[in-house]
């Protein structure tokens, strides 16, 4: 029988409160000290992970702390202290655009408005997400690879275009919970619920998973996969 919109938010609040039972000291995975740096840690994250960002921002916000200084870099210099965070061209030519922008358009303050955020080159709504919720603590649903797969197997949207995703699953949870829920979902799904096999038999959500039964169902051998957090030093 097909499921209501209602039962769905049940179930949606269900696997939330779950969520948060299996993770309750989660936080954002990017080290930053300023909006600024989130940003721009957000920037460099794009097809790269949290753990190879973390290396690398230490120099670059040691030598650029703030948008002003960033904005009067060589670029070619921020690409030698990005490169390897992946596509470092492109990131370093955006990072210094925004950088820029911040300071022409902003007084030098990052700004706390959706709208505003996406307009900055290499910004769209995951990244401005992230930073309204861990810098300014504007609830936002960061719809990354991570919360779309999640998403689809838990049946709450069949959509592979993130924005679709993030309206989708905006009709089923609270407002005010919309980034703790994005940060559990990432975290499930780095730790548990894997792209490939998911470690179904060590999940606490099995219950009001529809895709129950895809991965790895022996506990045994599912608790094994699980990754720890060590996995992400």
């Amino acid at each position: 029988m097909r499921e209501s919109l209602a039962q769905k938010k049940v179930r949606a609040r269900a696997i939330y409160r779950i969520l948060c039972k299996s993770y309750p000291n989660v936080r954002c995975e990017l080290d930053y000290k300023t909006p600024f740096q989130l940003l721009v840690a957000t920037v460099l994250s794009a097809q790269c992970t949290d753990k190879r960002v973390n290396q690398t921002t230490p120099a670059l916000f040691k030598k650029y702390p703030n948008p002003a200084k960033m904005a009067q870099a060589d670029v070619k210099d921020i690409q030698r202290l990005v490169k390897s965070t992946g596509f470092y061209r492109a990131k370093a030519k955006n990072i210094k655009s925004l950088s820029s922008k911040i300071v022409t358009d902003y007084d030098g303050k990052v700004p706390s408005k959706l709208e505003s955020l996406i307009t900055f080159p290499g910004v769209g709504r995951k990244t401005a997400n992230v930073v309204l919720g861990h810098a300014f603590g504007i609830p936002g649903l960061t719809v990354d690879t991570h919360f779309g797969r999640l998403s689809r197997r838990f049946k709450w949207s069949k959509s592979m275009d993130p924005v679709k995703v993030e309206f989708e699953v905006a009709d089923l949870i609270t407002r005010k919970e919309w980034t703790n829920l994005s940060q559990r979902l990432i975290w499930h799904g780095r730790r548990v619920c894997h792209s490939r096999k998911p470690a179904c038999g060590a999940c606490p959500i099995a219950k009001y998973c529809p895709s129950f039964g895809i991965g790895e169902m022996d506990p045994i051998k599912a608790k094994l996969m699980v990754k720890v957090e060590a996995d992400f030093k």
